[in-house]
């Protein structure tokens, strides 16, 4: 058995868990985050790249909207590498409200969020494919996010602190003696190992996984309500700024564009089980629908990939249990000391991935007091690696980059313009890493083709530079093309079928991989 001893354990990968070990860590604690998966595997991946300006919630909930809108701009110069600022319209589109655009303005002004109404002619002059019918159109500060890179960012700053990551590890107990936390167990789960590690303090950041945590420390029930949204991604940038419906928040109503494509969101549906998300073909069509609302002719683009991610809300008592479209997004720490007569945890649920710093600081700052001390929290003042520069990302920098390497560097990702030295830079600096976890840093098949060509592609440079050997080779890519079919099979129609159906003549009629040596042990992560 592994044994480590540190000041505080962090548990859960996402933006909130990272965002926590890096104050942590730049606090002067020793400090270890523990994720079971990847980091950004879960609710993290899984939104629709929306960095808020506060907007969507000046009405409905106007905390959430200070607090969006000062993060905003802090982690638009702290973490400027991972965000894009494309700003954005609320528009009042044909049967919407006209009036709630004034309820907007006002909302706006009363929590500081900038926001000014300009001419419908400005808004279709800007955005030509936006609905012509609509008769309002307000300019706010919204922003693009790719959570992955945020999440690493994160990360990489606390390592630089000297705080550990350990990914691929599962929490299986926390250990307590005498009402007091003082150990965490863990499995790797890729060797089988197990790991103790000693602590005075545990900090959950499991996110909709959050209850199962406290109960493994013999907590009462933690009242988290996980809330499964479903996102479509479509095939190019329908439009450069967010687009968003000048109503109140419902399903929907938000148009992100993402790096290559554009991402119509979302549903919210309360949900049992956080690791079961279904993608009903109902809301797939009633993403579909309020797309042509937003832009006419959104059918007419091809849906590339479907996937669903379930928010920690914590529970409301102003609203039905089962309505999580209407509890409030503002978060909550949970102090087990007072609780649960637990000493040495804390628990945080609620917020949004664009408040996950100031999240962190909250939990921290619970926590510095709890254990009687106090240290500044530091990280709205210094950048994450990578992000010193100040300058935000735009969709053009991987073009750039190519045309300054494209005579020494094979494109392998045509869609993504990944080039053959940033994934093998990436697989010999993981070498235990899957084309999953690659594909989150680098965006390998997430493209048009959907790994369609790429993968197999990456798979025979794997091999050719010795990364791999033929049995995990084929273990690892029958889970990547497994991963993305799952986010397939619920828009099969129209040109998806047709690319769909080539892949399918590429992987089975070509190179029969369902008929290749089945590695000893499928990887099952």
């Amino acid at each position: 058995m592994r044994k480590l001893a540190v000041d505080v354990v962090v548990i859960g990968g996402g933006s909130t868990g990272a965002g926590v070990v890096r104050d942590v860590a730049m606090r002067g604690f020793s400090t270890v985050l523990v994720e079971r998966a990847d980091l950004g595997q879960g609710t993290t991946g899984r939104f629709h790249g929306l960095l808020h300006s506060g907007g969507r919630y000046v009405v409905s909930d106007p905390e959430s909207a200070r607090e969006c809108a000062s993060e905003n701009e802090i982690l638009t110069r702290i973490q400027a590498s991972a965000i894009e600022s494309t700003g954005g319209y609320f528009v009042t589109c044909p049967g919407d409200d006209p009036t709630f655009a004034d309820k907007f303005l006002a909302g706006a002004a009363d929590t500081g969020v900038w926001a000014r109404e300009v001419s419908v002619a400005e808004a279709l002059r800007n955005e030509p494919r936006l609905n012509p019918g609509i008769s309002r159109a307000i300019e706010v500060r919204d922003g693009t996010v790719d959570g992955w890179k945020l999440v690493w960012g994160a990360a990489n700053s606390a390592r630089n602190y000297g705080a550990q990551i350990l990914t691929y590890h599962r929490v299986t107990k926390i250990e307590t003696e005498a009402g007091k936390v003082t150990a965490v167990r863990c499995t790797n789960l890729r060797s089988g190992d197990e790991v103790l590690i000693e602590c005075d303090f545990v900090l959950n950041c499991a996110g909709p996984w959050a209850g199962q945590i406290a109960a493994m420390a013999g907590a009462h029930p933690v009242e988290v309500v996980p809330g499964r949204g479903i996102m479509i991604a479509m095939n190019h940038r329908l439009v450069n700024r967010v687009i968003n419906r000048c109503i109140y928040p419902a399903d929907g109503d938000i148009l992100v564009p993402a790096h290559t494509v554009s991402i119509i969101g979302t549903t919210d549906v309360k949900v049992d089980d956080p690791d079961n998300l279904a993608i009903e073909a109902g809301e797939v069509q009633q993403m579909l629908d309020a797309g042509e609302v937003l832009i006419p002719g959104f059918r007419n683009s091809r849906a590339l990939h479907a996937w669903a991610g379930a928010r920690p809300l914590i529970k409301d008592d102003r609203v039905a249990a089962s309505d999580t479209r209407h509890m409030s997004r503002g978060m909550a720490v949970i102090d087990h000391t007072t609780r649960d007569g637990l000493d040495g945890m804390l628990t945080i649920g609620g917020g949004k991935l664009t408040t996950y710093r100031l999240m962190a600081e909250h939990i921290v700052d619970a926590m510095c007091e709890k254990r009687g001390e106090h240290r500044d929290c530091r990280t709205a003042a210094e950048p994450v690696p990578g992000s010193e520069s100040g300058r935000t990302h735009l969709v053009s920098d991987r073009l750039h980059d190519r045309e300054h390497d494209r005579f020494d560097e094979q494109i392998i990702c045509e869609c993504e313009l990944m080039s053959r030295k940033m994934f093998t830079d990436a697989l010999a600096s993981q070498p235990a890493g899957s084309f999953d976890d690659l594909r989150r840093q680098l965006r390998l098949g997430m493209g048009p083709c959907q790994g369609g060509f790429c993968s197999v592609r990456a798979t025979g440079i794997a091999l050719d530079a010795g990364h791999l050997d033929s049995e995990r080779a084929n273990g690892l890519l029958r889970l990547f093309l497994k991963n993305r079919w799952i986010g397939l099979w619920p828009i099969l129609y129209g040109d998806q079928v047709r690319q769909t159906a080539l892949d399918n003549w590429i992987f089975q009629g070509t190179l029969d991989i369902e008929h290749l040596p089945q590695p000893t042990s499928e990887v099952a992560l």
